[in-house]
C-alpha cells in the first residue's frame, strides 16, 4: 500500500485520523476515532474491541476487512490502529446505534470525493485548508503561515526520506531534535507546556512559533541538500544544527524584548482572550 502523509479530518470538532491509499485511492479511517466521534461510550476504545468481537461472533466479514495502519496518537508516536475504507466504515456504522450515524455516513462519502477531486485539482486542497482554518476562527494571517509551514514540512519531509528516512519513529526523533534545538523543548514537553493533549501543536503555535519553526525546518532542509547525510546519526546532527539557527534566532527576539517566545498560548485560549478584548 503506497501511502501518502497520515492526516486528520473534522467531524463536528472530532479529530478523524486517516491515511490515504494512493494505489487504492481510498481513505482508511481510524475505527476508534468515528466510534469517538459518534459519541456512543466514555470509553471508545473498549466499546470497539466489545463490538468488534460480538461482529466476529455474528460472522460478520466487517472485521476481516480493517487493516492495522500506523497512526499517530496523543503522545507523537506512531502505533498500529484499527482503519476502514469508506465502505466498511459504513457497515461498521451500521451496527452503532447513535443519532450522529447518518450525518457521520453523509460526512465519510463527503470526505472521500473531495480527496478524489483534490487529486485531480491540488489547489482545492489548499483552498478547504484554508477555509476549515477560517471556519474554525483562526485569523487570515496565521492561515496563511500555517499553510506555508505544511509545504514546508512537506519539502523537509520528502528530504529526510531521500536520505533514507523512512521509519516513522525516526521521524519522530529527528521532529523532536529540530524542536528541541529551536524552542528548548521536546515535542512532547512543548504540547505540556501549551496544556494540549490529542491537539496538533501546530495549530496551536503563535504566529512568531510559527514563524521560528518554518525557520528551523527550512534550514535544516537546506543543510541537508547541501551534506547529504547517510545515516541517521548524520541526519540527527542536521536536525540539530537546522533546529539551532532558529534557536539563535529566538534567544535573540528575546534578548531584545525581554520576552520569552515560547507561549503558553493555545488556540482556545487565544479565544478566550479574544472575547474578553472586545467586551
Amino acid at each position: 500500500m503506497k501511502k501518502n502523509k497520515k492526516q486528520v479530518a473534522i467531524f463536528e470538532g472530532n479529530q478523524i485520523r486517516r491515511v490515504w491509499d494512493d494505489e487504492k485511492e481510498l481513505w482508511y479511517f481510524s475505527v476508534v476515532d468515528i466510534v469517538d466521534a459518534l459519541n456512543v461510550s466514555e470509553n471508545s476504545r473498549n466499546y470497539w474491541k466489545v463490538l468488534k468481537n460480538r461482529l466476529k461472533q455474528e460472522g460478520s466479514e466487517v472485521v476481516t476487512k480493517c487493516n492495522q495502519l500506523k497512526m499517530q496518537a496523543s503522545d507523537g508516536k506512531f502505533y498500529l490502529t484499527d482503519s476502514a475504507d469508506t465502505e466498511t466504515m459504513f457497515r461498521i456504522i451500521q451496527s452503532i446505534p447513535s443519532p450522529k450515524a447518518e450525518p457521520f455516513k453523509l460526512w465519510l462519502a463527503r470526505v472521500g470525493y473531495e480527496r478524489v477531486e483534490e487529486v485531480e485539482d491540488p489547489e482545492k486542497a489548499i483552498q478547504r485548508a484554508m477555509a476549515t482554518y477560517l471556519k474554525k476562527g483562526y485569523s487570515e494571517s496565521w492561515v496563511d503561515l500555517r499553510l506555508k509551514s505544511i509545504e514546508i514540512r512537506k519539502d523537509l519531509t520528502n528530504e529526510w526520506q531521500d536520505r533514507g528516512v523512512l521509519n516513522n519513529e525516526e521521524f519522530a526523533i529527528l521532529t523532536d531534535d529540530i524542536t528541541f534545538a529551536w524552542a528548548g523543548m521536546k515535542t512532547k514537553d512543548y504540547k505540556k507546556h501549551k496544556d494540549l493533549k490529542k491537539d496538533n501543536l501546530r495549530d496551536n503555535m503563535t504566529n512568531l512559533e510559527l514563524v521560528l519553526n518554518m525557520l528551523a525546518e527550512t534550514a535544516t532542509t537546506e543543510i541537508s541538500k547541501k551534506r547529504e547525510p547517510k545515516t541517521f546519526p548524520e541526519n540527527r546532527k542536521v536536525a540539530q544544527d537546522g533546529g539551532s539557527i532558529a534557536g539563535n534566532a529566538r534567544k535573540q527576539i528575546e534578548t531584545i524584548t525581554g520576552k520569552p517566545v515560547i507561549s503558553k498560548l493555545n488556540f482556545k485560549k487565544i479565544q478566550e482572550q479574544k472575547k474578553l478584548k472586545g467586551k
